[in-house]
């Protein structure tokens, strides 16, 4: 599917405008449009407004004919600016050394033609693809050498844990002799009763006994310190009194 569109009496000249249209030769149509937004010059909007009339056209003209096509798979397959006519005034500018340049106001026309085709590729694009070919054989070849390597390691590996002897291992089961309470005599049962009860109150008498021997003890040092620092002042009061008696 092709579409042309076509701008004429474009204000500008046409060696500016080739500098802007041979940036989007051959490129795709959503590539070109970024390219021409980006450029800083005066005649990269009408060129742009130009590439959108021709998408615009391949769409229409494909639901005309009732075919699908992506506007995004669309390429710029031809592009060019022809010199249009020079506005009919004369004007001089002037020039170095006294001479005059004639001035004049150039016009030009604007020609894209987009289509879904696929591109014809170039020589060396096509020994690019070949070389890739290439190397995709190659990796899928190595790949499958792997493969075929693995198998035959696992192989073995099998074999020698085959011949491998397996020893049987034999669980020895000891048996330990249950007591039951109904095997034991009631007399044995009764003594123990008798020996605890007896344990627990000699354990009893004997907390009583050190309880009585730490009080005694407690009193007694209490008693001695408080009975010394009673004493001391009294001694020393007496003997002031006796001594100014006798100095008397």
């Amino acid at each position: 599917m092709e579409a042309v569109a076509k701008t004429k009496y474009l204000k500008g000249s046409p060696r500016k405008a080739r500098l802007v249209i041979d940036l989007i030769r051959g490129v795709n149509v959503s590539r070109a449009l970024s390219i021409l937004r980006f450029t800083d010059k005066r005649a990269a909007d009408p060129i742009a407004k130009c590439l959108n009339s021709a998408i615009a056209n391949a769409t229409y003209k494909a639901e005309q004919q009732n075919i699908a096509i992506d506007p995004d798979d669309l390429w710029i397959n031809l592009c060019y600016i022809d010199m249009g006519p020079t506005k009919g005034r004369k004007r001089m500018r002037p020039a170095p050394q006294g001479r005059a340049y004639r001035e004049q106001r150039h016009y030009c026309h604007i020609t894209i033609q987009v289509t879904s085709e696929e591109k014809a590729k170039s020589e060396e694009q096509k020994r690019l693809d070949a070389l890739r070919d290439e190397r995709i054989a190659a990796r899928k070849a190595a790949k499958a050498a792997d493969k075929a390597k693995a198998p035959a390691v696992k192989e073995s590996k099998a074999t020698k844990v085959e011949e491998a002897p397996v020893e049987p291992v034999v669980e020895e089961i000891v048996e330990t002799p249950v007591e039951t309470v109904e095997d034991t005599p009631v007399e044995t049962i009764v003594e123990e009763v008798v020996e605890t009860e007896t344990h627990a109150e000699a354990v009893e008498e004997n907390k009583a006994e050190i309880d009585a021997e730490v009080s005694a003890a407690h009193e007694t040092s209490t008693h001695t310190t408080a009975e010394e620092n009673a004493e001391k002042p009294v001694d020393d009061v007496m003997e002031r009194t006796n001594k100014e008696l006798e100095r008397q």
